[in-house]
């Protein structure tokens, strides 16, 4: 594509010129313009404001030898000047212009209603528009490579159509640019919340191949938890984020979008050479708008930038690329905070799923940072559990040393360590333990019973509970009751039983065992 050639600017010696190429020399509109290099429309201008001022001759009367005089004779205002010169409270006009449905133009109306012969509307516009520029100058950024990033979405979508079902879904048009530079990113992702947010800086940085000392965004609320005009509070996933490309985030003010001029020219841009590019093509998956959005910034970021000269990738390399502090060794790893409240049963709800903490901190409030694979609880700045994050919804994750020791004993219980422990008491304890168990139809029916069984020992030691268990298995009374009975009634020190108790003689009103089958 040719470059377009800039316009010359004029000055007063080339009007002098126009002036005596027309009227002493006789030229042509055309010919003037063809020897000068000046551009047709405004050589015609010039003439037609000579001939309005009375100049259609040369040499020019005496006293316009000035080139200041000269130039206000031309240039100086068409019309008739206001009888009434009063001038409006430009104050209570930029207090009235904030009121919904307020117009310069009414206002203008309302002006002449009480002066009648005062500023026109042309002149009324100009005469604010001067106002405003002295209230309200406006600052210069000095931009310097290396300095800011500057980011922001881009008001349009591109949708992109489910190829399966035919859902259409609109997909949001993430932008960056250092301000230096001006070299252009963009990005397509399904949404703007946090991960997605989150990805796409972190696809900006790798694509500059360097991170930026302030990270200037928008008051998104992935981004910003309180937008706060002074203090504003960063969302604790994205400073950790920032934390880690080792950048400070500097959002910009509510409403200031000069905040962030790069970004919001950038926008702009890419909404125009890229957006309005895709209108008319159709998408089926994110991977596919994303090459054809980095084939168009590619295209953009090479183009030629009337400004400087050069195109924005030159740029970069040139006064960018090596101001940027290196990525990090390691990637971000994505990973969300929230807050909890500890649960009576010493567990944390998250995501439908129940996590175990020490039972000290039952009723407090935990920080809880959760990645892909695990869970972390923190209190009071220190991490205080650790776990790997389960997919089962309202499961159970716990850790027996954050039980009570009383919860501790009940959750350690098995068949095998009953066993173990009634074996180191005696042979017939063992022995009823294990009866205990098995004539249950499930093993642990009968936990409760053994651990009564075995904690008889603290209470009248081991030979006794021994003694006990061996009259209880000969008697077959095989509970936690039978057992206590015979300690606490003093059986087990009476002399043992050598046989077997005799079965009653038969008799018309006692019931066999037929009677209960």
């Amino acid at each position: 594509m040719p470059r377009r050639k800039q316009a010359r600017h004029t000055n007063v010696k080339d009007i002098r010129s126009i002036l005596r190429l027309t009227f002493e020399q006789g030229l042509s509109i055309r010919a003037v313009s063809e020897r000068l290099k000046i551009s047709k429309t405004s050589i015609s201008t010039y003439l037609l404001r000579a001939r309005e001022a009375g100049l259609a001759a040369w040499p020019l009367p005496t006293g316009l030898d000035d080139d200041e005089v000269l130039e206000e004779r031309l240039f100086r205002r068409i019309g008739r000047p206001p009888r009434d010169t009063h001038e409006p409270n430009w104050s209570k006009v930029v207090i009235e212009l904030k009121r919904k449905g307020v117009t310069l133009h009414l206002l203008w109306q309302e002006y002449r209603e009480s002066h009648p012969d005062g500023y026109g509307y042309t002149w009324f516009c100009c005469r604010f528009a001067d106002y405003e520029s002295r209230a309200k100058p406006t600052y210069r950024s000095r931009h310097v490579g290396g300095l800011a990033m500057e980011c922001d979405y881009a008001g349009h979508t591109i949708p992109i159509i489910d190829p399966s079902t035919g859902e259409i879904r609109a997909a949001q048009i993430y932008v960056a640019v250092p301000s230096a530079s001006q070299l252009t990113f963009a990005y397509a992702s399904f949404s703007q919340k946090l991960p997605d947010w989150i990805e796409a800086n972190q696809r900006a940085f790798s694509f500059f191949g360097g991170v930026t000392k302030t990270t200037i965004c928008d008051n998104l609320k992935s981004a910003v938890a309180k937008a706060l005009w002074f203090e504003p509070t960063l969302n604790a996933t994205f400073a950790a984020f920032a934390e880690h490309y080792d950048t400070t985030v500097v959002p910009a003010r509510p409403r200031h979008p000069r905040d962030k001029p790069s970004a919001e020219g950038t926008v702009l841009i890419v909404e125009r050479w890229v957006l309005a590019r895709l209108r008319n093509e159709r998408f089926f998956s994110l991977v596919d708008l994303n090459i054809r959005i980095s084939a168009l910034i590619e295209d953009l970021n090479s183009r030629t930038m009337r400004r400087y000269g050069k195109s924005r990738r030159a740029l970069f390399d040139e006064v960018e690329r090596t101001q940027l502090k290196p990525l990090p060794s390691t990637p971000f790893e994505y990973a969300e905070w929230k807050t909890a409240k500890v649960h009576p049963d010493y567990h944390i709800e998250v995501d439908k799923t129940f996590y175990s903490v020490p039972h000290g901190l039952i009723g407090r409030r935990v920080d809880v940072r959760l990645t892909y694979r695990a869970v972390e609880i923190f209190f009071d700045h220190k991490r205080v559990a650790s776990h790997i994050r389960s997919s089962q919804r309202s499961g159970h994750v716990t850790i027996n040393e954050h039980m009570p020791k009383a919860h501790q004993r009940y959750a350690n219980t098995t068949p095998h360590s009953l066993r173990s422990e009634a074996a180191k008491v005696g042979t017939n304890t063992a022995t009823f333990i294990e009866r205990l168990l098995s004539d249950r139809p499930h093993p642990e029916q009968g936990y409760r019973s053994a651990q009564g069984v075995l904690s008889l020992a603290r209470r009248y030691q081991s030979d006794r509970l021994e003694l006990a268990c061996e009259r209880a298995l000969v008697i077959n009374a095989l509970s936690y009751s039978s057992v206590a009975n015979i300690l606490r009634s003093g059986l087990d020190q009476a002399p043992a039983m050598s046989e077997a108790v005799k079965p009653a003689p038969p008799h018309g009103n006692i019931r066999g065992k037929t009677y209960y089958q």
